[in-house]
């Protein structure tokens, strides 16, 4: 049974308490590079896009918790307007790192490594940076649902590590080759690199889409931690109303990269 641990928001400063209560120190590896990956998919303020205050709490608990470790913010941005350096700057994140003394990282640009997996439908051969496979990942996803997907969550927040090199396509968006059979798709990026842990800002939520549309009313008011990406998924698509078995990354997911059930939810 995977536990998730959540919290009624009050303020960002909360999060550090979060996080201990999750075990996180316990899971954190010594002298290694630490990945935080928000989702900054556009040049869009929250809840469209991870708050950088929320990034900022989890940086000072790692800086407190794991001295020795290198920590890193990375995203690869998905319009072709504009860079994720462009983003970093207009949504807070360069202003934090230089205040908290972390780095920033394009995962669009970073040096990349070719994976294969056989088993994998959608594919079969896979590019992701070197950075993502070599550091402890944690990533930070928004409550959103998605047009396409259903649900873009901790999984989906993956698709940010896609290099565009090769996930382009010629497309309108910097992923775009994902769009083609989308649920296998994250599926199988998943399978290649899925995240360690998953700290899901539920303070608000987007019930409809992911870069349109209303908010959640009232706002869902939630922070919640925890290792198992699957159940975090789950624990996100319930918030949202949604079914977790009509989504097809989390059915497919289910059993393979996590449970989606049963799940048991500790408030802290």
């Amino acid at each position: 049974m995977a536990t998730i641990y959540e919290s009624q928001f009050v303020d960002w400063s909360q999060a550090g308490r979060l996080l201990a209560a999750a075990g996180l120190a316990d899971l954190l590896p010594h002298s290694r590079r630490i990945l935080i990956k928000p989702n900054l998919v556009a040049d869009q303020p929250p809840p469209m896009t991870t708050p950088v205050a929320l990034v900022q709490e989890i940086v000072r608990y790692l800086q407190a918790t794991r001295p020795d470790c290198e920590i890193i913010v990375g995203d690869g941005c998905g319009s072709l307007k504009y860079s994720t350096d462009h983003v970093f700057r207009s949504q807070g994140y360069t202003a934090m790192a230089e205040a908290v003394e972390v780095a920033l990282l394009d995962l669009n640009e970073a040096p990349l490594r070719r994976l294969t997996n056989s088993q994998c439908r959608r594919w079969p051969v896979m590019y992701l940076p070197e950075v993502v496979l070599d550091s402890f990942l944690i990533s930070v996803p928004v409550l959103k649902a998605h047009s396409m997907a259903g649900l873009t969550l901790t999984m989906k927040n993956m698709m940010g590590a896609a290099p565009p090199a090769y996930y382009q396509q010629n497309g309108h968006w910097k992923k775009a080759s994902f769009h083609e059979d989308i649920q296998s798709a994250v599926f199988d990026l998943n399978r290649y690199r899925t995240p360690d842990f998953t700290v899901l800002d539920a303070t608000v939520g987007m019930p409809e889409a992911h870069l349109w549309g209303p908010v959640c009313d009232p706002p869902k008011n939630r922070l919640a931690a925890g290792a198992d990406p699957v159940a975090m998924d789950a624990y996100g698509a319930e918030l949202l109303g949604v079914n977790w078995r009509k989504i097809g990354h989390i059915c497919m997911a289910h059993g393979v990269l996590g449970e989606a059930e049963p799940l048991a939810v500790c408030e802290v």
